[in-house]
């Protein structure tokens, strides 16, 4: 993969590769790119690459001794799904393994479902209205 091909890729921290794998597959419909090692497999169909990363909370992050330390959702990131049925979306995901914890709820610019992944991880669905963020703008 040329390294410019993207703007920016997306990696994500899982404590088992092999659930995480089965859950965003079936979530979003991405598809399998490259298996890198036993500890990542890079995940695509999305607008860039989402690599899954078999890394647990409390585990080595640098050789100078840190270590992991995961917070709950609103983490500094996290993905908001753009989708165009979020009913449809959101039925998929819990199916799939996701937690609802917040349901839908209408917003100016459209509609937002707050989740969770399997591992806790945090993630929005949101579906635009016609006007989406520019329904915002004075």
């Amino acid at each position: 993969m040329n390294a410019t091909a993207h703007s920016f890729i997306v990696n994500i921290d899982v404590p088992d590769l092999a659930a995480a794998e089965v859950f965003y597959l079936a979530a979003f419909g991405l598809r399998i790119g490259r298996r890198l090692g036993a500890g990542a497999v890079e995940l695509l169909g999305g607008p860039t690459p989402l690599y899954l990363l078999q890394n647990e909370a409390g585990s080595a992050a640098t050789e100078d001794g840190e270590v992991r330390d995961y917070e709950r959702h609103w983490t500094p990131l996290h993905l908001d799904w753009v989708v165009d049925d979020i009913d449809a979306a959101l039925v998929r995901a819990v199916t799939a393994g996701a937690t609802l914890e917040q349901p839908v709820r209408n917003r100016p610019w459209g509609w937002i479902a707050v989740l969770a992944d399997p591992f806790g991880h945090g993630f929005c669905l949101i579906q635009f209205s016609r006007e989406g963020y520019d329904a915002l703008v004075e």
